[in-house]
C-alpha cells in the first residue's frame, strides 16, 4: 500500500486574515489564494467561508476605497516621473548659481543642482586636514557610528551604533583604515560633536546666498575614511551637501520614484546602491537613478524626498545644511506609522 504524506492542517487566524485582505486589495485573484490557502493545509470549507467574508466584509470595502485614493495620488507621481525623463539624465554644475535662478529652477522644483564657487571663502577649504583636526581638536571626546559592518541595517538602527572616543584617536583610525565603512562621524553624532569641535565650526562659513545666518551657527558634520557608505534614503528637509575633503559618489533617484523603490520602513529601502539587484527588487529596472561625483568646493543641492545613496571616494569631510532661507519644514505632514 502507497504511503500517503500526512500534513497538519492549519486554521486561519488574523494574520492569515491580514493575508487574505491584502491580496485581495492588490487585486489577487481568489482562485489563486484559495489554492494557495490549500497548500498551506487549510481545509476547503474553511478557505471558502473565510475568502467569501473577505470578499463580502464592508471593512475591505472601505479599504478598497482608501485604495483608490492612492492610486490617484500615484497616478500623480507617475507623471511626475514621466515629465523628469524629458530633462537630460544628469546632475547639472552651476557656476555660482544666483539666489532667484536656484530658488526657481531647482529648491521649488525639487530638482538635484552641484552649485561651484560659493566656497571660495572658507578657511576650512584652506585649513582642514588630518593634522590640522589633530592638532586644534584631538584632545576632545567625539561621538560616532561604529560597528556598522556586523549590521546590515546600521543606518536604520543608528542609535545602536554610538561610540564616545578622543578625536585625536578617531582622526588616526581614518588615516590608516584605507577603505572601511565600519565607522563613521555623521550628521545623527553632532548632538554631542558640536561643543567638543567648535574651533572647526569657526573656519565654515554660511552661504548667504542660499542659508539663514538667524540663531546659532547651523550644519552638521560628515568625516569618514574612503568606503563609508550611506546606504538609500531620502530626508525630509531640502538638505545642502558642502564637500571640503575628498570625494563622494551620490546616487539620486526622484521623490516621485517612491512607488518603484522598495521603501519598506521610515525613509529607507533595502536596495542596495553598490548593485541594484534586479532579480530581488525588478520595479528598479524602471526607475531613473542620475549618477554624480562631489568634489571639494562644490555644493550639491538634495531635494526633500529625493532618494540617494552616497560612497566615500577619498578620506572625506562634508558639512551638510538645511537652514534656507525659504520654507524647510515639512515633518509635520510626515506618517506618523512607518512600516510600509
Amino acid at each position: 500500500m502507497a504511503n500517503v504524506e500526512l500534513r497538519p492542517v492549519v486554521h486561519v487566524d488574523n494574520e492569515w486574515r491580514r493575508w487574505i485582505a491584502e491580496n485581495l486589495l492588490l487585486d489577487g485573484a481568489p482562485q489563486g489564494i484559495y489554492e494557495q490557502m490549500l497548500r498551506a493545509g487549510i481545509p476547503h470549507e474553511e478557505a471558502v467561508e473565510e475568502l467569501q467574508q473577505a470578499i463580502a466584509s464592508p471593512y475591505l470595502a472601505g479599504a478598497q476605497r482608501l485604495r483608490n485614493r492612492l492610486a490617484k495620488h500615484d497616478w500623480v507621481l507617475e507623471t511626475q516621473r514621466r515629465m523628469n525623463r524629458l530633462r537630460p539624465a544628469e546632475v547639472p554644475r552651476r557656476h555660482q548659481l544666483s539666489r532667484e535662478e536656484f530658488l526657481e529652477a531647482y529648491y521649488t522644483a525639487g530638482r538635484p543642482v552641484i552649485i561651484t564657487g560659493r566656497m571660495e571663502g572658507w578657511p576650512a577649504r584652506r585649513k582642514w586636514s588630518l593634522d590640522y583636526f589633530k592638532q586644534r581638536c584631538g584632545d576632545r571626546e567625539v561621538e560616532i557610528q561604529f560597528g556598522r559592518d556586523a549590521d546590515a541595517q546600521y543606518e536604520l538602527r543608528k542609535t545602536a551604533h554610538r561610540k564616545t572616543m578622543l578625536f585625536g584617536d578617531y582622526v588616526e583610525m581614518v588615516r590608516n583604515a584605507e577603505r572601511s565603512n565600519d565607522f563613521y562621524m555623521t550628521a545623527y553624532n553632532e548632538g554631542k560633536n558640536r561643543a567638543a569641535l567648535d574651533e572647526l565650526w569657526q573656519d565654515i562659513v554660511q552661504i548667504p546666498e542660499y542659508l539663514s545666518n538667524q540663531g546659532a551657527s547651523q550644519g552638521f558634520l560628515w568625516f569618514g575614511p574612503a568606503g563609508t557608505i550611506t546606504p538609500f534614503h531620502h530626508d525630509l528637509t531640502n538638505n545642502f551637501m558642502a564637500q571640503v575633503l575628498g570625494r563622494k559618489r551620490i546616487l539620486l533617484m526622484p521623490a516621485s520614484e517612491i512607488a518603484h523603490v522598495y521603501n519598506h520602513e521610515h525613509c529607507f529601502t533595502h536596495v542596495d546602491g553598490r548593485q541594484i539587484d534586479l532579480q530581488r527588487y525588478p520595479r528598479m529596472d524602471a526607475v531613473q537613478v542620475l549618477s554624480c561625483t562631489l568634489h571639494p568646493g562644490e555644493v550639491l543641492f538634495l531635494p526633500v524626498g529625493c532618494w540617494h545613496f552616497v560612497e566615500g571616494l577619498d578620506i572625506s569631510v562634508t558639512v551638510s545644511f538645511t537652514n534656507f532661507l525659504w520654507d524647510n519644514d515639512f515633518t509635520a505632514e510626515y506618517p506618523q506609522q512607518q512600516v510600509f
